[in-house]
């Protein structure tokens, strides 16, 4: 029986050891502090960053729920699909318009991994990885290349924020697994990315482009520079892409209206058009998105009308003010089939358990 020594050199049976005998660390299990990317090459269904290069329409996709809160699979099958058929190129799954914030990791992941294996030979899905923790957007994105997304959405870190330095390294630490967007909305993480940080990552053979929320004159700075963007505010898409050199736009609105998003982007300079797209435009963003969207796709009957909180759907004044947007669209432009309704109070379901 092998006997147990005690700290001060003599086993449990009272023999004394010389002190050389103590039981010393194992060299060999002190792992390093080098992280190896968990990553695959094999290229079925590998997409290039040059092909998510070129996207021009790329929808940030609504999740829909179950009235218990859990993802309505059928609901979201089907809005992906009402993208595909009107001309959508890509789809951000799990953006904030998504409610990515507001997933478990697990969900987010599967949700992707549904995406790709049910559409990713239609549509090109990028997966929102993107975290203000290190750490957790280095695992996701791995398990998002994993499971075989096209590419990545990363924000910069929100909230604790953190140096310019330490924003370039962050990122850094995700370019490398595939292709990968940056995604810039100061309104929502509290600090901008400057140019020259963005100009630094460029090196990266793997940063497909930028979305932009600052401007169409920040727009116009990356693609005199030879930097990919896309607009990421839909009242400024039109100009940013005809007149800034946008290649196209990542949208909220095309959810609703895909085909006339589609025409924006592809049919040429369109004033008429995107004037009569502002009106809607505008009452999505009343409130923060996702609010109006929510809203708006309950009301379509595409969607059921959960939501998961802090989310709450728009008053009922604002209800009655998107039928008669519809209206004055035309219902044929929008996704879904059923008439659209005011819905009264009583009709959402909130859940906060989930």
């Amino acid at each position: 029986m092998a006997m147990l020594r005690s700290c001060s050199g003599v086993c449990t049976t009272g023999t004394t050891f010389p002190r050389n005998t103590y039981l010393k660390p194992i060299q060999a299990a002190v792992v390093p502090n080098v992280h190896l990317p968990m990553r695959s090459f094999e290229v079925k269904n590998r997409t290039s960053t040059e092909d998510i290069k070129s996207l021009r329409l790329i929808t940030a996709i609504k999740t829909p729920y179950l009235p218990d809160g859990r993802f309505d699979l059928e609901a979201y099958d089907d809005l992906v699909n009402m993208q595909i058929v009107n001309g959508a190129e890509g789809v951000i799954v799990g953006g904030t318009t998504g409610e990515g914030q507001l997933m478990s990791w697990d969900e987010h992941i599967m949700l992707i991994g549904h995406t790709i294996n049910c559409f990713g030979g239609k549509i090109k899905v990028i997966g929102n990885t993107g975290s203000n923790s290190t750490r957790e957007a280095i695992h996701a994105t791995e398990q998002g290349f994993a499971v075989g997304m096209h590419a990545a959405l990363h924000i910069n870190p929100y909230y604790g924020k953190t140096s310019l330095n330490g924003m370039v390294s962050h990122f850094d630490s995700v370019l490398s697994m595939g292709p990968t967007i940056i995604y810039n909305v100061p309104s929502r993480t509290g600090q901008d990315i400057p140019p020259h940080v963005i100009q630094t990552l460029a090196l990266s053979v793997n940063l497909a482009g930028v979305k932009e929320c600052v401007g169409n004159d920040r727009v116009k700075h990356y693609t005199g520079n030879g930097v990919v963007v896309w607009s990421g505010n839909d009242d400024e898409c039109h100009d940013a892409r005809w007149g800034y050199g946008a290649t196209g736009v990542i949208s909220v609105t095309s959810n609703l209206v895909p085909g006339l998003m589609r025409e924006l982007m592809f049919g040429g300079n369109n004033p008429t058009l995107n004037s009569k797209l502002l009106p809607l435009v505008d009452w999505l963003f009343q409130e923060p998105n996702p609010i109006g969207l929510n809203t708006a796709l309950a009301q379509l009957g595409v969607v059921r009308p959960v939501f998961r909180l802090p989310y709450v759907p728009l008053p009922v004044e604002k209800r009655i003010e998107f039928v008669n947007l519809v209206k004055n669209i035309g219902r044929e432009h929008f996704v879904g089939e059923k008439d659209v309704e005011v819905l009264d109070d009583n009709d959402f379901i909130i859940v906060g358990r989930y």
